[in-house]
C-alpha cells in the first residue's frame, strides 16, 4: 500500500483498487511536488493557502490527497469508475476532513464543465496510459476559465503519447521516469 510523503499526513496508508489504478509512485509525487513548490516560491505564490487541487482521472485519491496533507484547503476529485470511487471516498474520508474534498462522479470530460469554489493553483491530469483525450480536456480546462494565470496543469502520460499544447498554455518543464512522462504547463 502506497503512503502519503509528505506533511500533516505523511505515512498514511493508501488504498488502492486492485484493477484499473496506476498509481502515481512516490518518486513521481516527490518530483511533482518540488517542482510545483519550487515553481510557486520562485514566482512569490501561495501554492496551498486558501487555493484547490483539481485530480482528474483520481483513482485512489494520492495526487489530491498529498496536496491536502501539505496545506491545501480542499481537493476536487474528478472519477467515474464505480469500484474505483468507492475506494478514493474511503481514502478521502480516511485522510481529509469533510470540507477538505469534494468527490464528482462522472467522466473527465464533464467533470470539469463545473464551477470550482476554490480556485485551483494544480490541475492534475493522469488517465489511464493512452486513454483519455488529453488533449480535449485541456481545450475545456481554457474554455470553461478554470485555469488561472497562476494555476499550474501537470500532465502524468505514456512517454511516447504526443499531446496537443492549446493555445493559452505553455510547457513549463517536462520529465521523463520510466515509462512515464510528467508534462508542467502555464
Amino acid at each position: 500500500m502506497p503512503s502519503i510523503i509528505g506533511g500533516k499526513y505523511k505515512r498514511t496508508k493508501i488504498e488502492v483498487p486492485s484493477k484499473l489504478v496506476r498509481p502515481t509512485s512516490a518518486l513521481k509525487r516527490e518530483a511533482i511536488f518540488s517542482i510545483l513548490e519550487s515553481y510557486f516560491m520562485q514566482n512569490s505564490i501561495d501554492i496551498y493557502k486558501d487555493k484547490s487541487i483539481i485530480d482528474i482521472f483520481a483513482g485512489s485519491g494520492l495526487i489530491g490527497l498529498e496536496a491536502v496533507s501539505r496545506g491545501m484547503k480542499k481537493s476536487y476529485f474528478i472519477e467515474n469508475d464505480e469500484s474505483v470511487f468507492e475506494t478514493l471516498k474511503r481514502n478521502c474520508e480516511k485522510v481529509c476532513k469533510r470540507n477538505e474534498f469534494e468527490i464528482i462522479f462522472e467522466k473527465a470530460i464533464s467533470g470539469i464543465d463545473r464551477k470550482f469554489d476554490i480556485k485551483p493553483s494544480i490541475i492534475f491530469i493522469d488517465p489511464p496510459y493512452n486513454k483519455g483525450n488529453i488533449d480535449q480536456i485541456l481545450l475545456k480546462i481554457i474554455k470553461n476559465k478554470i485555469k488561472f494565470h497562476d494555476t499550474i496543469v501537470v500532465i502524468e502520460t505514456e512517454k511516447n503519447q504526443q499531446i496537443v499544447i492549446p493555445e493559452g498554455l505553455v510547457i513549463l518543464k517536462e520529465r521523463i521516469y520510466g515509462k512515464t512522462k510528467l508534462i508542467f504547463l502555464n
